[in-house]
């Protein structure tokens, strides 16, 4: 009895631990079953989160990455005439004086106002005035305030090449980024709209984190072309092949060539001094490949060379004869496309300007009578101020001191007892009408910012320069005129004045061109002496020269005849105009039958 208990002890003993063994087994199958449907439903949902894994992933400091934070940051270059930071950009409007004339900027296309206001005196020294403070929006896209050009100098010398815009390829958004662990695994992913989130998304990457692109993405190329990219590879090539492909130089010398050397060209515009243009009326200019050209007119063929040489300077040679001898220069290209190539030189003798166009158009001469006669008076004796009226407010004594000269060269200079101004001028004819440029220095005297404009020539003699500008702000009209006397003068011609001028001291020739040429060192280290009864006597020291002169009046104008023995007569023999006379200085010239200045003879007080 005792032993069947004992046996029915153990039987239920080892029923309860089967039960527990399979409600074990029972609970880890469970436990199984659970996980499994967890980690495919993981597995599920991670397939359908990324639908094709990526090649590759690039880290936060690749060379890839920054050549694509490069091509998102803010853009700087376009404004670089202004702030000179490659990294940053003006936040507009702004307001400049540039040469003298202020300038409001609201666009970024303005800036090319303050381009062609420099472009319009090429041997000056270009002066920018920005009025501070201005704000600026660096690469990041952050902005800042700079307060003085000392701040802006200093900000740009934090920018170097290698931190400045890529702009010669964009994306096509959106496009999306894929993101992973140091594991390589993906944590998730983001889309980007535009560079502004672009860059920020790259620039908060951290040293672990790694991304992908959801390739294939688009690019659009600097030509305009769009591009589909499928590689990290391929992306990183065409960014790395733009940049180095874009061209910083002035010219595309490929293209220049192919230009010039297509079809025949003109010469529209020559400018030594004087617009020359109509002594290449006639001509066709061709230019080959190997460096040989022609010039052709009526059936006579002059051979010539070209070469682009250091600084991208287009030399040309067409021999010794007038009047292509004066083309042979090393000429600065200031523009060149299929249909006109402008060109400059700037002498080395004498620091004027020449201008070069060749162009499409045949020249058949006869346009530039109106800017030679202006050039001739202006360029011819002094002048003053005599009115100077803005808006109807009269400025003229502003200026009552100062006697102005312009030079052949471009140069202006305004001299009072105190002060001398620097500055220069340009005369142009502009869709028919005359335009005469000035630009005054502003630093000794902010009067002279009121003359800095381009003027609409009224009238121009070789007594009188009116001129006229309609305001940029209220419409109203700006008046200038020059003459020369100071405040306008008054009454007619005074020979006796003339003639008391004359013989009081003694003189010496400053200045003798005969039908242009200089000829003033054949008079060198003669003075001269007017005596009352008209005899002149020029002495050097060693030998005395005699003669006679007269004063008369024509007219409304004063005449001065005057003959020499030899050696020193090839000035004498003229019936001389008086263009301009003061106590130290008399202006006598002759004209031509078209009105233009032959000689021109300037005597000055020892």
């Amino acid at each position: 009895m005792v032993g069947r208990v004992y046996l029915n002890l153990i039987v239920l003993s080892l029923n309860q631990y089967f039960f527990s063994v399979k409600k074990t087994q029972l609970l880890l199958y469970f436990i199984w079953l659970l996980l499994s449907v967890v980690l495919f439903s993981c597995q599920k949902e991670e397939k359908e989160f990324i639908d094709e894994t990526p090649e590759d992933t690039i880290a936060a400091n690749s060379p890839l990455t920054e050549l694509l934070l490069r091509t998102a940051q803010n853009p700087g270059a376009y404004d670089d005439l202004v702030d000179g930071n490659g990294c940053a950009s003006i936040i507009l409007p702004i307001t400049v004086v540039a040469n003298g004339q202020e300038v409001t900027i609201n666009t970024p296309e303005d800036f090319l106002l303050i381009e062609q206001i420099f472009n319009q005196f090429p041997n000056d020294i270009d002066t920018l005035e920005i009025s501070f403070p201005i704000s600026l929006e660096l690469f990041d896209f952050s902005q800042v305030t700079v307060n003085n050009q000392a701040e802006l100098d200093a900000l740009a010398a934090t920018c170097s090449s290698n931190n400045t815009e890529i702009g010669c390829l964009d994306f096509v958004y959106p496009i999306t980024f894929f993101t992973y662990n140091a594991d390589q695994q993906q944590t998730g992913n983001i889309t980007i709209n535009n560079d502004l989130e672009l860059f920020s998304f790259l620039q908060g990457l951290g040293p672990n984190d790694f991304i992908g692109l959801d390739f294939p993405i688009s690019v659009i190329l600097a030509d305009g072309s769009t591009v589909e990219v499928s590689s990290n590879q391929q992306l990183q090539n065409l960014i790395l092949d733009c940049v180095a492909n874009t061209n910083t130089d002035p010219i595309d010398i490929s293209q220049f060539e192919e230009d010039l050397t297509t079809g025949v060209w003109y010469v529209e515009y020559f400018f030594d001094d004087y617009d020359e243009t109509d002594n290449y009326a006639g001509f066709e200019f061709s230019f080959a490949l190997d460096g040989t050209a022609q010039a052709v007119k009526s059936g006579n063929t002059i051979a010539g060379t070209w070469a682009l040489i250091n600084d991208f300077k287009f030399d040309l040679f067409f021999g010794t004869n007038a009047p292509l001898d004066e083309l042979d220069e090393d000429w600065e290209i200031l523009e060149a496309s299929s249909g006109i190539i402008k060109l400059k030189h700037i002498s080395g003798s004498d620091g004027s300007t020449d201008y070069l166009t060749f162009g499409r158009n045949p020249n058949t001469g006869g346009n530039n009578t109106e800017l030679n006669l202006f050039i001739e008076n202006l360029s011819t004796g002094s002048w003053f101020v005599n009115l100077l009226e803005e808006n109807g407010s009269d400025h003229t004594a502003n200026f009552n001191e100062y006697e102005f000269t312009f030079l052949r060269n471009g140069e202006a200079i305004a001299v009072s007892s105190n002060n001398t101004i620097n500055g220069f001028w340009t005369a142009e004819i502009d869709s028919g009408n005359l335009d005469f440029i000035l630009n005054f220095e502003t630093g000794t005297n902010s009067n002279f910012s009121e003359l800095n404009d381009n003027w609409d020539v009224l009238e121009a003699t070789q007594t009188i320069i009116r001129l006229s500008d309609v305001s940029g702000g209220g419409g109203g009209t700006d008046l200038l005129t020059f003459g020369r006397e100071p405040n306008g003068g008054g009454g007619g011609p005074d020979p006796q004045e003339l003639r008391d001028i004359l013989q009081a001291g003694t003189w010496y020739i400053e200045k003798y061109l005969n039908d242009g040429d200089d000829e003033t060192s054949d008079f060198a280290d003669f003075d001269f002496t007017f005596f009352s009864n008209q005899t002149i006597l020029a002495t050097n020291g060693s030998e005395n020269v005699d003669g006679i002169w007269i004063v008369t009046v024509i007219g409304q104008e004063l005449n001065f005849e005057f003959d020499m023995d030899s050696p020193i007569n090839g000035a004498d023999d003229d019936e001389y105009k008086t263009l301009q006379y003061s106590p130290t200085s008399v202006t006598f010239i002759t004209r031509n039958s078209d009105g233009e200045i032959e000689d021109t003879l300037i005597f000055k007080k020892n």
